[in-house]
């Protein structure tokens, strides 16, 4: 099968493509893109379950880290103000962990860009699809009203002013008959007409999903934001309550990492799938939800010289039935209108109206030509198959650097708590306040020694 113009899988999809799948009970799975296959939505969420299992790992590396740290700790000698050795370290390691965070942040909000930006490319070529096959079908239903109209007013006028001439009466009805012919063949142009499936109503579904994916990672990535910055005022500060706190909120940051890690990594494999050979499971489900046939399909989406124009014929016969009406019309201008200058008004009508229906027979023929409809297919696919899952896999990369920076700073952040000057209540009072109690017992000395 063809590939649309400027589109060919990419190496990221070979490579996400080549990686093995396998269901619940290990078995293998083939890489071909079956989302209704239970095997296949099985294959999906065992390689979603993979960042479960990271987690997993991570919290109970975290967990026994924490529980070594407060338990093995050696007691510190009475009255040790200095610092253990390496404290310093411990903190630097945690700040670096976090400015890595922070990179990590101005990758996802790339992705996320980059993943709009396909999702709306896609959207884009869907509207300008429906609005081929809408021009399509108004165009067809505007030509046959016109010649229909014709045929009930113009053409039986002109029967009733020519009834006295047998033979001008017969080239009558027999353009009459190719009026009609015409219509017939036309009404057959309008392939999508009924067809339950909407690319606009896809088109606006895509669109509303993707707004809320896309708010969705914004608030993520500013939640983190807020994290990695809280914390790194909180080491500067030595504030051991914001500290506390940023703990608490970097556990449930990395929680929310590694989700998105799965459901970022199982959407990018299966649109890899798809993307190896997206021709085959397209055809295959607009022909099941829209019923057409194979023919006009595989014309439009593949557009190659292999596959003829399934209208082909009825744009044939359409244009020699009109070349004929023309010639008609012209001989009962020579013939009748001499004699039935009546004929003359209904004669001009009617060559009006057979210039009006070519105009728009030649921009169906435009219109039905596969280059259109193939163009949009090929911008959905470089949208989604290239800018969308170039974007995934950048929140992927976010995704990991954020949940290995975060559960770095989970692990490094109890012990420069600990590190931390003992706090009292008068840590951030004046030296030079006159409550302060150091300064009132100094004062009192002063007293005492006047």
């Amino acid at each position: 099968m063809g590939a649309p113009p400027g589109y060919r899988p990419s190496a990221w999809v070979h490579l996400l493509h080549q990686l093995p799948r396998a269901d619940f009970q290990l078995r293998p799975v083939p890489s071909g893109f079956a989302p209704r296959e239970q095997e296949y939505q099985q294959a999906l969420l065992l390689v979603a379950a993979l960042a479960g299992l990271g987690l997993g790992l991570s919290l109970i590396f975290i967990a026994v880290y924490l529980i070594r740290f407060c338990c093995c700790r050696p007691p510190e000698p009475p009255g040790a103000k200095s610092p253990p050795p390496g404290g310093g370290c411990v903190t630097w390691s945690c700040i670096a962990a976090l400015l890595v965070g922070c990179a990590g942040i101005g990758i996802g909000f790339y992705g996320n860009s980059e993943t709009s930006d396909g999702v709306s490319q896609l959207s884009s070529a869907l509207l300008h699809a429906n609005h081929t096959l809408s021009a399509i079908d108004h165009l067809v239903l505007e030509t046959v009203e016109t010649l229909g109209e014709a045929v009930r007013t113009e053409l039986t006028t002109l029967e009733e002013v020519l009834e006295q001439r047998t033979e001008l009466v017969a080239a009558a009805r027999a353009a009459r008959r190719q009026t009609e012919a015409v219509a017939q063949q036309l009404r057959g142009l309008a392939f999508w007409q009924g067809v339950p499936l909407s690319p606009l109503q896809v088109a606006e579904d895509v669109s509303f999903v993707e707004e809320y994916r896309w708010l969705a990672y914004v608030l993520l990535l500013l939640l983190e934001l807020l994290v990695c910055l809280f914390t790194l005022l909180g080491l500067a500060k030595q504030s051991k309550w914001l500290v506390i706190v940023m703990t608490v909120m970097s556990l449930l940051v990395l929680i929310l990492s590694w989700g998105s890690m799965g459901l970022e990594a199982a959407t990018a494999v299966g649109l890899s799938d798809f993307c190896s050979n997206p021709d085959t499971y397209v055809l295959n489900l607009t022909q099941e939800e829209t019923g057409l046939s194979s023919d006009i399909l595989s014309y439009y989406f593949l557009c190659n010289q292999a596959v003829s124009n399934p209208f082909q014929q009825r744009l044939t016969l359409s244009q020699r039935a009109l070349a004929n009406i023309h010639s008609q019309l012209q001989g009962l201008e020579r013939e009748a209108v001499p004699q039935f200058p009546s004929a003359q008004k209904p004669l001009l009508s009617l060559e009006e109206t057979l210039n009006v229906t070519e105009g728009n027979f030649h921009q169906l023929v435009a219109l039905l030509h596969c280059r259109g409809l193939h163009k949009d297919y090929g911008a959905a696919l470089r949208g989604l198959c290239e800018d969308a899952l170039e974007g995934l896999l950048f929140l992927l990369l976010f995704s990991l650097l954020s949940a290995a920076a975060l559960a770095t700073a989970l692990c490094s952040l109890p012990r420069a708590w600990a590190l931390f000057p003992p706090s009292d209540d008068y840590d951030d009072t004046d030296d030079d306040d006159p409550f302060n109690p150091q300064e009132s017992k100094r004062f009192v000395q002063w007293q005492s020694s006047i």
